[in-house]
């Protein structure tokens, strides 16, 4: 039989299969998945084959077999180096909640969420949350931001859960896929999700950062159907977003306005710092890339992942509000 994997729990999976039998399986033996070291051999979304198991007095099934993964996101295990912990896979869209005041969301945070989201193959949507409560210089910063993300290709929506605004457009970009939505603690994913479908009450509650570094947390996702044809991974207590490692080279690559130059550069290596002749930089100079961006983009190339509380804007380059994520 083939299913989806609905719940995880560590040693049991809830699978369900296109018929809608829900069953508990767990694995037999050792799965090996070539190339990932990883903690659980299957995820929150894998689709898998199973065998049923009617020895005991309920039917539980036994994975035999996982499909390709199109995409997954991990967390790295505190304690082992070399293990990941996949958090959920198959997911075709994650939408990044900002909010301009309350909190506030950083370009750097927002950008690396991107870069992220570009590494790990999946579509990123933007969502503007708490509109309602904008004064005009709130609107005047989340329209230019907007500017910046739009220009580059990415979909923004604005959304109020408390005046519904934006709510129709977010379900019709939700429908028939399998989404995830990610931002910082307080940005109103709780509250979203809830004017999506009431009554659902996911837990997103973050785990605070104190507990969420002890080596025996184990942190289960769990994908729910929305009655809009559409499903949601929830995944409480991952802070952010996955962290992606990747060379040096690599970075620009998943910034798309810089790629889209990479072969202008006089040097095919070009890192768009102190070369010469770099299409990249002129871009910059020109106004066709936002300075906000390039500031992210030496933030990443110089590993201040952990530091990213500068925020850059228009002209950018000395504009440093210490607003923190």
């Amino acid at each position: 039989m083939t299913g989806l994997v609905y719940k995880s729990t560590g040693s049991w999976y809830t699978v369900r299969t296109e018929q809608g039998e829900v069953y508990e399986c767990r694995i037999k033996g050792k799965f090996r998945i070539q190339g990932i070291k990883s903690t659980n051999p299957v995820a929150v979304g894998d689709i898998v084959d199973f065998d049923l198991d009617e020895t005991s007095d309920a039917t539980t099934g036994v994975i035999q077999n996982i499909h390709e993964r199109k995409n997954y996101i991990v967390r790295k295990s505190v304690n082992l180096s070399k293990q990941v912990h996949i958090i959920a896979s198959n997911i075709d869209k994650v939408f990044l909640l900002v909010t301009i005041n309350n909190p506030p969301t950083t370009t750097s945070f927002i950008d690396r969420f991107l870069v992220t989201a570009e590494a790990y193959d999946i579509e990123a949507v933007i969502i503007f949350n708490k509109i309602d409560t904008f004064d005009d210089p709130m609107l005047d910063e989340q329209l230019y931001l907007q500017f910046i993300y739009e220009r580059i290709g990415y979909k923004c929506l604005r959304v109020s859960s408390t005046t519904g605004k934006g709510i129709e457009k977010l379900k019709e970009e939700m429908t028939g896929s399998v989404s995830m939505f990610s931002g910082h603690s307080g940005v109103g994913k709780s509250t979203l999700v809830n004017a999506l479908q009431p009554g659902l009450n996911l837990k997103t509650k973050q785990i605070s950062e104190q507990h969420s570094q002890g080596q025996h947390t184990t942190t289960f996702a769990e994908m729910f159907d929305l009655d809009f044809d559409a499903k949601i991974i929830d995944t409480p207590g991952i802070r952010g977003f996955g962290i992606v490692d990747m060379e040096k080279e690599e970075i620009g690559d998943y910034f798309p306005e810089f790629f889209a130059l990479k072969d202008q550069c006089k040097f095919n290596n070009c890192l768009h710092k102190e070369e010469p002749q770099c299409a990249v930089k002129d871009a910059l100079e020109n106004d066709e890339i936002a300075w906000s961006r390039y500031r992210s983009y030496l933030q990443m190339l110089e590993g201040e992942d952990e530091h990213y509380r500068t925020d850059q804007y228009a002209d950018g380059k000395n504009n440093d509000n210490g607003m923190e994520e």
